[in-house]
This record gives structure tokens, sequence and C-alpha cells, in this order.
């Protein structure tokens, strides 16, 4: 009998961590015992059969600045990442998202091991800021699993091999979220609007949204003392999130992260942080308006490098601002306020946007075929082209 497959997987992210589990339960479909994984991951990959080394929460990193005062932490993981590859031997190599941890993996692994075949799933967003990065991840791996139609041709023009996969995040199932339950569990009435806040899923978004959320949230309660707020939390920072909102002088519903689509099928109008939350709120059919922050100083620096108009994906997708959005100084609490104001108070604004946020979904690839099978067999293609 033949020895398993060995497919080391590494994400330091909790988005990473969903995208690992999932091509991970999509392999073992395809090769039952015949797949044995290795690598860094969080609680999903290790329920897939990841075992970390580490706990990858410590490197969930926001900002330049934040980067360099991490530099050694950061750089002590990747050499013990690659040494457990050194290890391990894998017969593939796949490095999800996290640009900054993945690229430095990715290059380690190339100089021990260069005829380890090397997968990046989730390339870098060189169509917003600093698309000289295109270059650098054709030189050091064999093949991208991209997310959109749109990220490919940045990639292939420096002849990296590119396979478009599709978002997970398009194809997440609804079905089972009841906002009807949700309201009579919270004990809202019928009638009652809800306001969604979801405040991010990184410690240092946490830190920087929640006290302008909570100031946007008491503006728009001062006019409306029946709104309802429902915030919800990520799994990485939920404890986080419990103790901010807790000291928020107002009623506040906190949900879970397995209420989450309930509650944004049960949202009038969503205030969320910039990430991937806003494609699932469209899919959801909860206008949204889009906020964010960094450090002053990184957002200075990243200031410099960024050429794209809009931050939410199907904004970015349809070329226009469908879902307000408001970065950095622009995230002030009476800016937020204003906007959400406008969506609870003008219900035909709201359907407008929450219609042109579904027809942007399908500038994105929604109704492909599943994103985890995909990345599977091309993974799966990867190795068989180099061993043959």
């Amino acid at each position: 009998m033949s020895a398993p497959l060995t497919v080391m997987l590494v994400a330091a992210e909790a988005s990473g961590d969903a995208l690992g589990a999932g091509l991970a339960a999509a392999l073992k479909r395809r090769l039952g015992g015949g797949v044995r994984f290795v690598g860094v991951g969080g609680a999903r990959m290790a329920a897939e059969g990841v075992e970390s080394p580490f706990d990858i929460a410590e490197l969930s990193i926001l900002g330049w600045v934040e980067g360099l005062k991490a530099y050694g932490r950061v750089k002590r993981r990747v050499a013990e990442t690659a040494a457990l590859a050194a290890r391990e031997r894998p017969d593939v190599v796949v490095l999800i998202d996290s640009w900054g941890f993945t690229i430095r993996v990715a290059k380690a692994i190339r100089a021990a091991a260069p005829q380890t075949p090397l997968v990046k799933y989730v390339g870098p967003q060189v169509w917003a800021s600093r698309p000289g990065r295109a270059k650098t991840l054709a030189k050091a791996v064999d093949h991208l699993l991209a997310l959109y139609a749109f990220d490919a041709p940045w990639f292939e023009r420096e002849g990296l091999k590119t396979t478009v996969v599709g978002s997970q995040a398009l194809h997440v199932d609804m079905d089972g979220a009841d906002p009807a339950a949700l309201r009579r569990e919270l004990g809202l009435a019928a009638n009652a609007r809800v306001l969604l806040v979801l405040p991010g899923s990184r410690p240092a978004e946490i830190t920087r949204m929640t006290p302008v959320y909570e100031q946007a949230v008491a503006r728009l309660r001062a006019g409306r003392p029946d709104l309802e707020i429902v915030v919800a939390a990520a799994g990485p920072v939920a404890e986080s999130v419990r103790t901010r909102v807790a000291a928020w002088p107002f009623r506040v519903h906190l949900v879970d992260e397995d209420r989450k689509y309930a509650a944004m099928r049960l949202a009038d109008v969503a205030l969320a942080t910039s990430g991937t939350v806003s494609t699932e709120l469209a899919l959801a059919g909860a206008p949204m308006v889009i906020a964010y922050r960094i450090g002053a100083l990184s957002y200075r620096i990243m200031k410099r490098f960024v050429t794209a108009r809009h931050v939410t994906l199907f904004n970015i997708a349809a070329d226009r601002r469908i879902a307000p959005e408001f970065i950095q100084d622009a995230a002030t609490p009476e800016a937020l306020a204003a906007a959400v104001a406008r969506l609870l108070d003008d219900p035909a604004v709201a359907a407008q946007q929450a219609q042109d946020q579904t027809e942007a979904l399908s500038l994105m690839g929604r109704g492909g075929a599943d994103p985890s099978e995909l990345a599977a067999d091309a993974v799966l293609d990867v190795l068989a082209a180099r061993r043959g």
C-alpha cells in the first residue's frame, strides 16, 4: 500500500482558516484515507486534521507599523513553519491568504526544498495597490488559486499559472438561517427595526472600530429610541467584543458566529467593518454602510500605494459606489450615523441598494461551482503535473 499524500496547509488568520478547512474537507472527499494534513491553522482546520504548532491569533496583524513591531515574532513563526515542512516533507504546500506571512514561508520552503510544489490560495490585491507583488509571487510559487476573474490577468502576465476558483463567501448557505426565530429569541417586537453592527474579526479592528460604532449608534438611537441594536461577534475576538459592548450605555443584543447569518437576514441595515462580511451581507439582502480604520502612520504609508477607488469587493466589481464607504478619517460617528439613517429612514433607498448589491454579486462570480471543490481539483492537478 502506498503512503498517503501529505498536504501542508498554512493559514494565519480566521478567513484563511475557513478556506483551509474547506480545502481539507474537499481533498478528503476525493482521497479518503489517502491523504494526511500538516501545517498551520486555527480551530476549523484543526477539526479537519491540521494540528497547528502555534496559535495563529498572534499573526493577525493590521497595518504597516504594527507589522514592523511584530516582525521578530513573525520571523520566528516563519522559521517554525519552514522547519515543520522540512520534518514532514509534504508532497504539496498550500499557502492561504495572509500575504506578509505566507510569502516569507514560501521563500523559506523554496530555498530549503525547491522541488516541493507551492500553491498560493488567494493572491495579494494587486489591482488595489502594489502591483509589483504579482511578480514577487510569480517567482515564489508555482500556482495561484484566485478568488475572482479580475485577479487572474495581473498574475498571468507575470507567468504565474492561475486557476480562478471563486470566493467561498459567494457560496454561503443561508437557508438554515431563521431571522424570525432569532427575533423571538432576542425578544424583539415584530415591527422593531434592527441595526446589525459587525465590528470585525481582528483584535486591532475591534480596538479601533467599536468606539466609533458606539458613538454612531448613540446618535442614531437619540432620534430612534425603538431601534434595536444587534452586534455579531466573530469567534477569534468574541470575548473582546463582549467586554467592550457590555459598557455601551444602551441595550445591545450580542450574537455569536453561529447566529450571524440569521442576524444578517434579520437586519434592516448593517454597519460593518470592511472585509468578507460585506459579501455575506449582500447575499443576505442587507443594505450596509462600510467603515475601516488602521493606525494613522500605517494609513499614510499605505495611501501612497493604493490605486483602487473602492474597498468593498462588490463596489469594485461594479466599478461604482453601491454601498457607502467611510475609510480612516472619513469614518467618523457623525458620518456613519448619517449614512445609516438614510437607509433606515428611506425604505426605497435601502431596497434599491440591496438590489444593486445582489446584482453586483453576479459580477463577482456568484452561481459558480463550489470553490473548495475547484481548489482541491487544482491542487491535485498541480501535484499530478509535477509528478508527471
